[in-house]
């Protein structure tokens, strides 16, 4: 059975235990990052997400950190602590896109994790903030199609601490998805396992401008 103490930035308590997957529990953390265009293209727009509408400008923004076992994930898992309230994941939307996608990922991930929604937060945050996003995609003036290789190669040239078998990028119908960093339980680069490095092959990737 593994034992894990979760330290970021100060020692943190394992939540009670529950039956099923047990919070805390985890080998490492994987931090999606999204390319908020892309995915309004996909499905954003269809849903009439807030994120998409053109007020805003999002390029990358956090889809979640999720706890990670060498091999597959925990997910959903009981806890004994409390939701987040609406200040907490309305305050997480300037870079996951919405409050409702913070709630998600709580739901899904943070209960995971052994913290405290607050906590769950911040640490999200902090890995957030500590990856430097390429700006190149940025500056971008209509769609491109680009070799998913071409995206690894900006954040390995932005990141010098990442090697390449600790990112990995993900496309989804016929675009760039997501870029994926695995991170040690500190939040600093690890090694990703089996199951989560597995590179988008195309040659022609779609990768849409911020509006």
């Amino acid at each position: 059975m593994r034992v894990i103490a979760l330290c970021v930035a100060l020692c943190l308590p394992l939540a009670a235990w529950g039956d099923g997957e047990k919070a805390g529990e985890f080998d490492y953390w994987v931090l999606a990052l999204s390319w908020s265009p892309n995915w309004c293209e996909i499905e954003g727009d269809a849903k009439g997400s807030e994120q998409c509408e053109d007020r805003h400008d999002f390029g990358w923004t956090l889809h979640g950190l999720w706890p990670q076992y060498h091999q597959g994930w925990p997910s959903y898992c009981p806890t004994v602590e409390r939701a987040p309230s609406r200040a907490m994941t309305r305050d997480m939307a300037d870079i996951m896109g919405t409050a409702g996608l913070a709630w998600h990922q709580w739901k899904k991930h943070g209960t995971c994790s052994g913290l405290s929604a607050e906590r769950y937060f911040a640490a999200s945050r902090a890995a957030y903030d500590a990856v430097e996003r390429p700006q190149v995609f940025r500056k971008l003036d209509k769609a491109v199609k680009l070799p998913a290789a071409v995206v690894e190669e900006a954040f390995l040239k932005e990141n010098p601490k990442l090697e390449r078998d600790m990112i990995t990028i993900t496309c989804r119908d016929g675009h760039i998805q997501e870029a994926r960093i695995c991170l040690s339980l500190d939040l600093e680069p690890v090694p990703c396992g089996r199951d989560v490095i597995r590179d988008c092959t195309m040659k022609d990737a779609l990768f849409t401008p911020v509006r």
